[in-house]
């Protein structure tokens, strides 16, 4: 377990070398912040499993596994590619990422008691977001861990990842965007505006909906 915290620190700090700090640019004391907050998130033995799992297609859900009916639990992030940097070094952003969400999610009535999906073996899906109805057709890629749903408004692609607690179900940022703004129908909103933001700032990561049975 030392070794991987040694290689994985090193590996967060050639990118934070080479990438610019994360995106940040500045004076020295911002870049060793930066810096701390990246070695200490991959030298955390919780960090580093984090790290080993975030990614999607890692662990890949059969539609057998989709099957059933799914429960917001918090929101959901997870990466796009298995390169080792973006894992290390993104963990961080990933996780500054959820809390923001979490944030927006809140400030727009999102919850456990209202936020589900029901998957069924025909094909059908139901649910609500905000407790906003929503209901179609699916198909699932299991390949590309891509599910795409579409209802009579739009069509939404999504990608499932296995998780501890149960199933991610995510999205590129603006499809994230068109699901919130179908269902709370305030396109305007600056939350959703905000959440628009963050795809600017992580490269390379997915956002949606944590969720279990």
């Amino acid at each position: 377990m030392k070794k991987a915290k040694t290689i994985l620190a090193g590996v967060a700090i050639a990118a934070l070398t080479s990438c610019g700090a994360l995106g940040t640019s500045g004076s020295g004391s911002g870049v060793g912040d930066i810096l701390g907050s990246v070695l200490g998130a991959v030298t955390n033995g919780q960090t580093i499993g984090n790290v080993l799992s975030s990614v999607i297609g890692l662990d890949k859900p059969s539609q057998a596994d989709l099957i059933g009916t799914w429960k917001y639990r918090q929101p959901g992030v997870a990466f796009t590619s298995e390169n080792l940097l973006a894992k290390a070094g993104g963990e961080v952003a990933a996780t500054t990422a959820k809390e923001k969400l979490s944030t927006y999610y809140s400030s727009l009535g999102i919850s456990s008691s209202n936020t589900y999906l029901q998957f069924t073996q025909d094909g059908q899906f139901a649910g609500k977001v905000d407790g906003k109805t929503i209901s179609g057709t699916y198909t699932y890629d299991p390949d590309k861990c891509l599910i795409t749903m579409k209802t009579l408004l739009f069509s939404m692609p999504a990608y499932a990842k296995k998780t501890t607690g149960g199933m991610s179900i995510l999205f590129e940022s603006k499809k994230l965007l068109t699901v919130l703004q179908a269902v709370s129908a305030i396109s305007g909103n600056q939350t959703l505006s905000t959440i628009g933001d963050l795809s600017k700032n992580y490269d390379g990561i997915r956002l949606g909906f944590d969720m279990t049975r």
